[in-house]
């Protein structure tokens, strides 16, 4: 059973089936929707997730309402052991550090209690706002995967392939802060 995290502003904690009314909410919001896309029963494709075998689904609450998800994989074989995480976050509540801070709760989690040394996650190549989130938390680009998922459109789009190690978490809380390494165990 997966326990609750505790970010500077952010709580995130396993999602249940209550929360899957407000999740799809948020999914469907164009800004959302346009990059986790999910059909008309957005509702459905929610619980899918949350049941979704080796993935662990975290409510993201801010100011005690939910405020978008984080969900995390591993991948297992030891000479290739890794996480990856992906998250979306309501529109209401851009640009107040809600994501940073939800990525670095999920991140130091995964690098200080499974033993993680390097995660990974996957933005849309022309998604300014996640590269630079994801960015303050201290991920570095590793390079463009072309036409990596398939559109809304039908077209197939590029993704930036971004990596954190273990000793380049930030652990900046500053609004807007430009991060430093953190000095806590990463």
């Amino acid at each position: 059973m997966q326990k609750s995290l505790y970010g500077t502003a952010v709580v995130l904690r396993p999602a249940t089936p209550a929360d899957i009314p407000a999740l799809a909410a948020i999914r469907a919001k164009p800004e959302v929707y346009a990059r986790w896309r999910g059909g008309e029963d957005l509702a459905a494709v929610v619980a899918e997730d949350l049941a979704y075998p080796g993935d662990h689904t975290l409510v993201i609450e801010y100011d005690d309402e939910v405020a978008g998800a984080i969900q995390w994989s591993a991948e297992t074989d030891p000479d290739y052991r890794h996480a990856n995480i992906d998250l979306y976050v309501d529109p209401a509540v851009h640009g107040r550090g809600v994501g940073s801070d939800a990525v670095r709760t999920l991140v130091r989690h995964l690098i200080n209690d499974h033993g993680h040394h390097r995660v990974v996650i996957d933005p849309a190549a022309d998604n300014a706002a996640a590269i630079r989130c994801y960015g303050k938390v201290g991920f570095r680009p590793v390079g463009i995967m072309r036409r990596y998922e398939r559109g809304p459109d039908g077209a197939w789009h590029d993704a930036l392939l971004m990596d954190l190690l273990a000793e380049e978490l930030t652990d900046d809380t500053r609004p807007g802060g430009e991060g430093r390494a953190a000095s806590s165990g990463a």
